[in-house]
């Protein structure tokens, strides 16, 4: 019987010294447009906390398509960034355009927008912090 409780109680030691070490989980989310047919269009916010690395992606461009300007939008104005708008380049099957990782306010509303495309994919900021239990 002691030999159950010892085992017992070293996992649970083991398990709390893991959960107490372990860095902030990522608050990575991402938004598409929904519509079946034509361009999909998708925003992608990585990173943790209000701390994000924006991503565009279109996931269905034509095939001859290898590079479009594509723009961020900040609660609906383009902000001044030397990488605005930026040149996203085909990658696989899509393509895509990272900003720079940069500290956004709770709430605020990303958007991104290919040249010549009417959709527009979006996505909030979103303050969680997952270190507190």
């Amino acid at each position: 019987m002691r030999k159950i409780i010892y085992l017992h109680s070293a996992g649970a030691l083991a398990a709390a010294f893991v959960l107490s070490t372990a860095a902030p989980a990522a608050a990575d989310s991402s938004s598409c447009t929904h519509h079946f047919s034509g361009p999909q269009i998708c925003v992608r916010l990585e990173g943790s906390d209000v701390w994000n690395t924006p991503v565009a992606i279109w996931v269905n461009p034509p095939k001859g398509v290898k590079t479009r300007q594509v723009s961020l939008y900040l609660n609906g104005e383009m902000p001044h960034f030397s990488n605005n708008p930026g040149r996203a380049t085909r990658v696989g099957k899509t393509l895509s355009y990272t900003w720079s990782r940069s500290q956004w306010e709770p709430e605020d509303r990303i958007c991104v927008r290919f040249k010549d495309i009417d959709r527009v994919a979006c996505e909030r900021v979103k303050s969680i912090n997952r270190a507190q239990f």
